[in-house]
């Protein structure tokens, strides 16, 4: 039976682990030949091994040099990309009073300005054939707040703001774009966060990750498939009327 993105070209951002590992392996299972981004290639990888449909190719996505001259490698080395999933990211837990502008900046050029370079310049391949899928994994934090992550929140809002206005550019286009939105998802980033915790509050594990759940009302953490399948229905051939939208992936959570 053939795969429903058999022939398509994606890129994946921050596909080294977590997350993007699972968006890129799920995309990869459906046919698509799969460029997996970020900037420790050991990952990279090591992820890669486990599908000869996926390459991957170390960038850093906040630099626009850097970006750009992966999409000149995938476009003579893959051909034309048709997807593209903009999920580098990371969170850094601070008190707000303590929030250095160094870190501040950080946060928006890692989660909102990667997302940035990585449409736009996605944007040229599909425009030229007038079809194609633009997706940030954005994140609850863009749809409401959390305390001590006011940056990484306020990137990420960002990122919805600046898929609803594309979107609304592109609409008369068959180019797509949407953010997928997780709730607390058992990553190794979410592992950092619940080790942090730990440290300076006392908690247990068990009592960490009950903390972190607390607001989702199915009280379990979001699992990388589920975004990955997501992302899946997203890239599909019966997706064309679903743009700019935010879509939460939380147990409910509002």
């Amino acid at each position: 039976m053939e795969r429903s993105l058999a022939g398509k070209i994606a890129l994946v951002t921050g596909g080294g682990s977590g997350v993007g590992a699972a968006i890129a392996l799920a995309l990869a299972g459906e046919g698509a030949r799969v460029v997996i981004a970020g900037r420790r290639i050991e990952a990279l990888n090591e992820v890669a091994g486990q599908s000869k449909l996926i390459i991957p190719i170390a960038v850093d996505v906040t630099d626009e040099e850097s970006s750009r001259l992966l999409f000149d490698r995938i476009q003579s080395e893959t051909g034309s990309l048709d997807i593209a999933i903009a999920n580098a990211g990371s969170a850094t837990s601070t008190p707000f009073q303590k929030l250095d502008l160094k870190t501040w900046q950080s946060q928006i050029d890692l989660n909102l300005t990667g997302v940035f370079l990585t449409f736009q310049h996605a944007l040229s391949a599909m425009t030229a054939k007038n079809n194609g899928r633009l997706i940030a994994i954005a994140s609850t934090a863009g749809l409401k707040g959390y305390p001590y992550v006011a940056a990484y929140a306020a990137a990420k809002h960002g990122v919805i703001g600046l898929v609803q206005s594309l979107a609304l550019e592109l609409a008369k286009t068959d180019i797509t774009v949407n953010a997928v939105c997780p709730g607390f998802t058992e990553t190794p980033m979410l592992e950092r966060s619940i080790e942090t915790i730990m440290q300076k509050t006392g908690k247990s594990h068990g009592e960490a990750v009950a903390a972190l759940v607390a607001s989702n009302p199915q009280k379990r953490l979001i699992q990388p498939q589920e975004i990955a399948q997501t992302v899946l229905w997203l890239c599909g051939p019966n997706s064309g009327s679903i743009t700019g939208q935010a879509i939460s992936i939380s147990g409910g959570e509002v």
